[in-house]
């Protein structure tokens, strides 16, 4: 723990190191230690898909993320085709569901979106979180609209 500190506070402050003096701490270590350092923070933990009557979809998405205010916050999620098409409700919004304030004391959060038109066929998509600061990055799912339960997302299909 003591050289992952060291090698922290050297790479913040842009200093260099001997390699032999931290050659036991795996690279994953230090991204671990600050976070994920080439992109966001906002984790996706948890995906609830639903296809209603109408053939929208609803999706409840869960977003971990170590909000501090208004200048570091997870500021929305997206849900996009494999292809990588982000798809909107409002096509004026940034985000598929936009969140303006900050959650500091509610982690992780769950908000929701309703009237998603997924393109006919569509059998996968993907759900992803943007932080402010940060952008992209954090954890993302692939949910399977065909199963029923993932390890990380349900699904239920319209009757």
């Amino acid at each position: 723990m003591g050289n992952r500190v060291v090698l922290l506070g050297l790479l913040l402050c842009g200093c260099s190191v001997a390699a032999e003096e931290v050659a036991d701490v795996p690279t994953t270590s230090i991204l671990g230690a600050v976070g994920n350092v080439d992109g966001g923070d906002a984790h996706v933990t948890n995906v609830f898909a639903r296809e209603e009557k109408n053939g929208t979809w609803t999706f409840h998405v869960t977003v971990d993320h170590k909000d501090i205010g208004v200048d570091d916050f997870a500021d929305g999620w997206d849900v996009l085709t494999m292809a990588g098409r982000v798809l909107k409700r409002e096509p004026s919004h940034r985000h598929t569901k936009p969140l303006r304030t900050p959650h500091v004391n509610e982690q992780p959060f769950t908000r929701t979106q309703k009237g998603l038109k997924l393109p006919a066929g569509t059998k996968s998509v993907k759900v992803r979180a943007h932080d402010k600061r940060h952008g992209y990055g954090g954890r993302e799912i692939v949910v399977d609209l065909a199963e029923r339960f993932g390890s990380d997302f349900t699904v239920r299909r319209r009757l």
